[in-house]
C-alpha cells in the first residue's frame, strides 16, 4: 500500500486502480502525460506479472490471511486485508442480497461462486495455491490488454511486448465463462442476513425476484432491458414500482439490472418489509407484467427511457472515471465471451435507431412475456433478518479458534506469535530508499507548458448575451441558462435552493409530475436547476 501511494504523490495520473469482478480482475491506469503514461504502464505490468508475493509470503499473510496471535496467552484470531474485507461485505444485506441473487441464478458457473472469497473459507486457501492460481490465470496468454487515447500504438505495443509479453511461451489457459443451463422450474431460497441492535426484525425482509435475461452477446436486449428497466421501476411513477409501493409491499421498492455478466439478470427488489407480503409481491408484480403486456407501454415513457440512456451512450460523461476507463469495462462485457465481438455495445447508434422503430411493434410487451412471466430461469430470494446473528457466528468463530490453538504444540504457537510479530513491523515499516527509487519520476521538461484555449464565441439575442463555444459533443447540443439573483432579500436566498429541489418534482398546469419527468427525458438527457453563488 505504500508504494502504490508513492506511485499516486509522484505521478499525474487521471486513475490508478486494480479492481475485482466475479468473471475477471482488472489493473487499469491513465494519465494525460505520456510519460506519466508509460511510466505508469511499466510500473503495474510489472506488478501483475512480476508480484513480489512469490518471493514473500509475508504478503500473502498480510493482504490475505494469518493468524494473529500476539502472545502466549492471547486468542487466536483470523486477519487479513482481504478476510476483513469480505467479513464486511457478508455483514452487510444489500451485498449478501445480491450475491445471493447471483449465486443462485448461476450456481454451476463462476458467479455460483464468492470471487471475493468466504471469510469461512479463506483460511483454508494455502499459500501454494494461492501461488498455482496466479501462475495459471494471471498468465499473459490469459489476460485482455486495451489502450485508449492519442498515443502511439505501435509503440506501446512493441513496449509491451519487448518488455513483457515476449519472456512467456504462450499456454492454453481453460478460463472460458460458462453459461448455466436454463432452469425447468423457478427456484426459491430463503437465506438470513445479520440486522443491528434495536432494529426491528419485523420489517427488514428483502424480497426479490430475479430473472435470467439471455446473455450479453445480444447487443440489442444489452440495451433494450436497460429500457425495460427505465420504463417498469426507474421512472417516477413508473408503474411497477408505483403498484407495489401503492399496495405497502415495502417502504423500498427498486429494481436492478446487471448486464456486466455473461447472462445478465433483472431483478424487482422490496425492502424493508416481512415474509407475510411476500405472495402479494409475487401476485402485484405479475398482475402488472400482464397487464403491460395487454395493453402495452406507454409510448412515450418507452421513448423516454430509449432517449435517456442513448444521451448517456453519446456524451459518455462518466464522472470522475475516465471516458477509457469505462469504455473499456464495457468492451469486456461482450470481448471476454467472444474474441470476435469486442466492441458490439460501445457501436450503439443502430441498436438505439433500431430500437425506437420497436417502440410500436410490441417488441418490449414481447420481452416482459419471455423473459419475465414465461421465463422458468428465476429465483425467489428472501432474505430474513436475525438479531444477534453477527455476534453468535463470531462466538462460534471465537470457539473455533480457541479449539485450534488448543490443539496446538509450543512450537506451532511460537511460530504463530513470531510471525504476527513481524507482519506488525512490515505494516509500520516505510518504503525504503532503495525502494522508493525504483519509482520513476517526471522531469518538469515532461510537463507541457502549453494552456490549451477553449474556443468562445459571444453572440447577442435581443438584449441577452449568448456565450457559444463550439465543440466536438456528439450531436449534443447543452444549454446553460442564467438568472440574476442580485435583486433578491437575502432573507429570501434559502428559499432559492429550496425552489431549486423541488423544481420538476410537482405537478404543472399541462403535465403531472410523471408526464413532466417523461417529457424532460424523451427530449432532453438531463434537466436541472441549481443556485451559484457568485465569487
Amino acid at each position: 500500500m505504500g508504494s502504490e501511494m508513492c506511485i499516486r504523490d509522484r505521478s499525474l495520473n487521471t486513475f490508478l486502480n486494480a479492481m475485482t469482478y466475479p468473471d475477471k480482475t482488472v489493473y487499469p491506469v491513465a494519465s494525460c502525460n505520456d510519460k506519466d503514461f508509460q511510466n505508469l504502464m511499466h510500473v503495474y505490468l510489472d506488478a501483475v506479472f512480476y508480484p513480489n508475493i512469490y518471493k514473500n509470503e509475508s504478503i500473502f499473510r498480510q493482504e490475505g490471511w494469518h493468524y494473529e496471535l500476539e502472545g502466549d496467552n492471547e486468542e487466536l484470531k483470523v486477519n487479513g486485508v482481504v478476510y476483513n474485507e469480505m467479513k464486511g461485505a457478508f455483514s452487510s444485506p444489500d451485498d449478501v442480497l445480491e450475491r445471493e441473487i447471483m449465486n443462485s441464478l448461476y450456481p454451476h458457473t463462476t458467479y455460483g461462486c464468492e470471487s471475493g472469497g468466504d471469510p469461512e473459507a479463506i483460511p483454508e486457501l494455502t499459500y501454494e495455491e494461492f501461488l498455482n492460481f496466479h501462475r495459471k490465470f494471471y498468465h499473459p496468454s490469459n489476460s485482455y490488454i486495451y489502450l485508449y487515447g492519442n498515443m502511439d500504438m505501435a509503440e506501446k505495443l512493441t513496449f509491451i511486448d519487448e518488455h513483457y509479453l515476449s519472456a512467456y511461451d504462450a499456454l492454453e489457459v481453460d478460463s472460458e465463462v460458462t453459461e448455466e443451463a436454463a432452469f425447468t422450474t423457478p427456484n426459491r431460497i430463503v437465506r438470513e442476513c445479520p440486522i443491528g441492535e434495536g432494529e426491528d426484525e419485523e420489517e427488514n425482509t428483502y424480497l426479490s425476484q430475479n430473472f435470467c435475461v439471455g446473455n450479453s452477446l445480444d447487443p440489442k436486449l444489452y440495451i433494450a432491458f436497460q429500457i425495460l428497466d427505465y420504463a417498469l421501476c426507474s421512472a417516477p411513477g413508473a408503474p411497477l414500482k408505483q403498484a407495489l409501493v401503492d399496495c405497502g409491499v415495502g417502504k423500498d421498492v427498486y429494481s436492478i439490472y446487471e448486464n456486466g455478466i455473461r447472462q445478465p439478470y433483472f431483478s424487482v427488489v422490496a425492502k424493508d418489509t416481512s415474509v407475510e407480503k411476500e405472495q402479494e409481491f409475487l401476485q402485484v408484480t405479475e398482475e402488472v407484467l400482464k397487464k403491460l403486456v395487454k395493453d402495452g407501454f406507454d409510448e412515450k415513457a418507452l421513448l423516454a427511457g430509449i432517449n435517456y440512456y442513448e444521451f448517456k451512450y453519446r456524451e459518455a460523461d462518466f464522472g470522475s472515471y475516465p471516458k477509457g476507463l469505462m469504455y473499456g469495462l464495457q468492451v469486456l462485457d461482450s470481448w471476454l465471451y467472444d474474441d470476435r465481438l469486442p466492441f458490439i455495445h460501445i457501436e450503439a447508434n443502430e441498436t438505439f435507431a433500431e430500437l425506437r422503430g420497436k417502440v410500436k411493434t410490441g417488441y418490449f410487451e414481447g420481452l416482459v412475456q419471455k423473459y419475465l412471466l414465461d421465463n422458468t430461469h428465476k429465483v425467489i430470494v428472501t432474505l430474513n433478518p436475525e438479531q444477534g446473528k453477527e455476534e453468535r457466528e463470531q462466538e462460534v468463530l471465537a470457539e473455533k479458534m480457541a479449539a485450534l490453538k488448543a490443539s496446538m504444540d509450543t512450537e506451532t504457537i511460537a511460530q504463530n506469535i513470531e510471525l504476527c510479530s513481524e507482519l506488525h513491523k512490515r505494516q509500520a515499516a516505510a518504503d525504503t530508499a532503495e525502494a522508493l527509487e525504483t519509482i520513476p519520476l517526471l522531469e518538469r521538461s515532461d510537463i507541457r507548458r502549453e494552456v490549451e484555449v477553449t474556443e468562445t464565441v459571444l453572440k447577442q439575442l435581443g438584449t441577452n448575451d449568448i456565450l457559444y463555444v463550439p465543440a466536438f459533443t456528439n450531436k449534443i447540443a447543452y444549454l446553460n441558462w442564467y438568472f440574476d439573483l442580485t435583486g433578491i432579500d437575502k432573507d429570501l436566498l434559502p428559499y432559492c435552493y429550496l425552489l431549486s429541489d423541488v423544481l420538476g418534482k410537482f405537478n404543472t398546469d399541462k403535465y403531472t409530475y410523471q408526464e413532466l419527468a417523461t417529457a424532460s427525458n424523451k427530449y432532453t438527457c438531463l434537466l436541472y436547476t441549481s443556485p451559484s453563488p457568485r465569487d
